[in-house]
């Protein structure tokens, strides 16, 4: 049934992939019998395929914004989105819109979130030293490996940026990437996020591109595109804010790719900050992710050649 459902198209095949690399997270749960993982993936791929939104086409992003999904994307809602990731092992939380996968080509996923943090001012991106925002991100990184390690996730350690932070003053869009390796040397070819952001009034949305790293120079024009076809409503633009009514938001721009949840924090408590964000951010970008969908691509492909 799987190579059956497999063969209907690229897009299924993704999300098929993914929930085949959830093997790990089931099987620490060994209270949950083979047929109910077996049912739950099922399940999953059926509500993601009754979902699914191809592109070209209008998604709206709950009252603030809309995304002109353009031909060759699809668009998989929260609740059947947020039922995908976890059967991946991965938590959603309130923020969660849904995933964009390719319908053919490619093998990334992007999710997609709204943040309604406040207005978020853009005047520190003047002013931002990459170098610097490297090292938060190396620390930030570094004070969550405890955690992770607790969690029984592998410590990852920042190596370099993919992409240094870009921000378009005039679209009021951002983008940046940072490579993450898994700490000890294992894992191979590393996950990549690859993450874009558009501010509006209220706050802003984001769209991150997981992939790896050797494909991150192919796959992010597709993030770009993506990001270019987001757009905030009338009256929920950047630029409809309004100082004397609006809520502003605690931290700026370096706040966003530091991964703190406001400037102005004591070590501990921005570290701690780090920590969360990180955890959020790099849950679904394990490096075993995408060796193991090599692996199993491979076989897919000896089998279907």
């Amino acid at each position: 049934m799987a190579g059956d459902s497999i063969r209907e198209g690229n897009v299924l095949r993704i999300l098929l992939i993914a929930l085949a690399l959830s093997a790990a997270a089931y099987a620490a749960d060994p209270a949950a019998a083979p047929d109910a993982r077996q049912t739950a993936r099922q399940q999953a791929v059926a509500n993601a395929r009754a979902a699914l939104i191809k592109g070209p086409s209008e998604v709206t992003l709950r009252d603030q914004a809309t995304l002109a999904l353009p031909a060759g994307f699809g668009f998989v809602p929260q609740q059947p989105a947020a039922a995908l990731m976890r059967a991946m092992g991965n938590t959603t939380g309130n923020d969660f819109l849904g995933i964009i996968v390719p319908q053919d080509g490619p093998h990334w996923f992007v999710s997609v979130h709204y943040e309604g943090s406040g207005y978020i001012k853009d005047d520190d991106a003047q002013h931002w030293d990459a170098d610097k925002l490297l090292q938060s991100l190396k620390d930030g990184t570094e004070a969550a490996n405890e955690a992770r390690t607790q969690a029984g996730m592998p410590a990852l350690v920042v190596t370099r940026w993919i992409e240094s932070p870009q921000y378009e003053s005039d679209s009021h869009r951002l983008v940046w990437s940072a490579e993450a390796r898994r700490k000890d040397g294992s894992g191979g070819d590393p996950t990549v996020n690859y993450n874009t952001y558009l501010l509006g009034r209220e706050g802003f949305v984001s769209l991150n591109l997981i992939t790896s790293a050797s494909a991150v120079d192919e796959d992010k024009s597709a993030a770009r595109e993506l990001l270019a076809a987001v757009n905030f409503n009338s009256g929920k633009r950047y630029g409809d804010f309004n100082s004397s009514t609006d809520k502003v938001a605690a931290y700026g721009l370096v706040a966003l790719v530091a991964g703190v949840a406001a400037k102005k924090l004591g070590l501990l408590a921005l570290l701690a900050a780090m920590a969360v964000k990180f955890a959020k951010i790099i849950a679904v970008a394990v490096a075993a992710f995408f060796v193991a969908i090599k692996r199993w691509l491979k076989g897919r492909t000896g089998q279907q050649a």
